[in-house]
């Protein structure tokens, strides 16, 4: 039968199995599981520009303030996403052994403990984010829009948690398409919902007819809750897909809550090295922004913009990144150490491919990417400025963020978080508190495309190597 008559669970079948399965075939499992995760990925980005764009027509200060924001969200955020990736790698490993029932045990002790793990940040956040703005070194003028931004956020903390592991676990079953359709609907109720929040009631013209749209006027923290509101309903539908509909996971009534200490242990071994590369990497998310504050509001926009933007060319490496753990934790499960090899070389190269693609059409399309979230012609010059610049780092980047994918799918989530450690700290922030002196926001990013390019070749370096390898043997 030929490719194109196959569908990705054929394929995955047969990895499971143990058959013998073509580079072509590979490849196409590969884009077949990956196209839906790039959509959920972007999809996700999307959101960032819509309540950037939203609030960006509001004032640069408005824009300031959710910009001083980003990397204590994304702080957050990453932190939800380590806590989920303990249980859903070992999800794909089950699936992979046929240990369905093994891995709905993990699916229910998963979301019991990520939900516990979300209330716990929204408390520290509750009590931090007065404070928050000040420490980050924001001006007084945008410090309120941050903090209630902030809060609004840190709220929906719990329903983000669960949304995150939920559809970590559709996806290491081989499920990419559900989560991301959910992710699409996210967005166009992102739309709705912030066009309600975040503007006064007002009159708008539809196909020639006056109507009267209603408005709450909460400005930033209207942006905040119309994305928590989004993210509620389209996590509602994920549990509903994981636990009614899955075929392998969905709960049965004869199977109930146990916790193993087994299982939560290798939770925890995989999760905490994650988590302290999120907060590796978000801290240095925080020190880059307080790099960036005092070259003004508009320096401030403009970088929160393009790193915005920019995602848009990066999120589709992660979407691979998502697939070559799937493809990784199921042939690992299905005891196929040796096509390990194979497709990490596979996932990466593709990621690579995808990346350098998307890096010349940053380059070419920057001012429209940046006019899109910004009517300040000093924020677009600076924004287009520094992404043509990035563009030339987007394969690299690729390298790094796939193979931490493989590596994942492996159970090998120590090294890479200190490769991440070790990139971020000695070199990016050193040389962009450095360059920014001389050459301001354009300095910082120089300092961002070289550190990108030497952890993409660190990253391929231990690809090619043996070392990430002998984590098979512990699985």
């Amino acid at each position: 039968m030929g490719v194109t008559a196959r569908t990705k669970n054929d394929f995955l079948k047969q990895l499971r199995d143990g058959q013998e399965l073509s580079l072509c075939q590979l490849l196409f499992l590969t884009v077949q599981l990956s196209i839906p995760a790039i959509m959920a990925q972007v999809s996700s980005i999307v959101m960032q520009y819509i309540d950037a764009s939203m609030v960006g027509h509001l004032g640069s200060g408005e824009s300031a303030s959710i910009g001083l924001m980003a990397s204590s969200t994304w702080l957050l955020g990453g932190l939800c996403s380590a806590a989920s990736i303990g249980f859903t790698v070992q999800v794909a490993h089950c699936i992979g052994a046929k240990e369905e029932k093994k891995a709905r045990g993990i699916v229910r002790q998963g979301l019991l403990a990520a939900f516990v793990f979300g209330c716990l940040l929204l408390l520290l956040g509750v009590l931090i984010h007065q404070k928050l703005p000040v420490w980050l070194g924001g001006e007084a003028a945008i410090a309120g829009d941050a903090s209630a931004y902030f809060l609004v956020y840190c709220l929906s903390l719990p329903v983000l948690q669960l949304n995150y592991i939920s559809g970590g676990m559709l996806q290491c079953s081989g499920n990419m398409r559900i989560p991301s359709l959910l992710h699409i609907m996210m967005c166009g109720l992102d739309v709705l919902f912030n066009a309600i929040f975040i503007f006064p009631a007002r009159k708008i013209t539809v196909l020639g007819m006056t109507i009267l749209a209603p408005g709450a006027d909460l400005g930033v923290a209207g942006a905040a809750l119309g994305t928590a509101l989004a993210e509620v309903i389209a996590t509602v539908f994920m549990l509903y897909f994981l636990l009614k509909k899955s075929p392998e996971l969905h709960l049965r009534r004869e199977e109930h809550l146990t916790f193993s200490r087994e299982q939560l242990s290798a939770a925890w071994r995989l999760a905490v090295p994650v988590g302290f590369e999120q907060i590796v990497m978000c801290g240095a998310q925080i020190m880059s922004t307080r790099i960036v504050s005092p070259l003004g509001m508009a320096a401030i926009a403009a970088n929160s913009f393009s790193v915005t933007a920019e995602s848009l060319c990066y999120m589709p490496g992660y979407g691979i990144g998502t697939a070559a753990t799937t493809l990784i934790g199921q042939s690992i499960g299905a005891g196929r150490k040796e096509l390990t090899k194979k497709l990490g070389w596979l996932t990466v190269g593709f990621g690579m491919l995808v990346m350098a693609g998307s890096g010349v059409l940053m380059y070419l399309f920057a001012p429209w990417m940046i006019g899109l979230l910004s009517p300040d012609p000093i924020i677009r010059e600076l924004g287009t400025k520094v992404l043509r610049l990035e563009a030339f780092a987007e394969p690299m980047y690729a390298a790094s963020i796939v193979a931490s994918g493989v590596f994942r799918g492996a159970g090998d989530t120590l090294a890479p978080s200190g490769m991440n450690f070790f990139c971020m700290w000695l070199i990016r922030l050193p040389l962009a508190a450095y360059l920014s002196k001389s050459q301001g926001l354009y300095g910082v990013w120089i300092a961002m495309c070289m550190e990108l390019c030497v952890r993409g070749i660190l990253f391929l370096i231990r690809l090619g190597g043996t070392r990430w390898r002998r984590a098979l043997e512990r699985v």
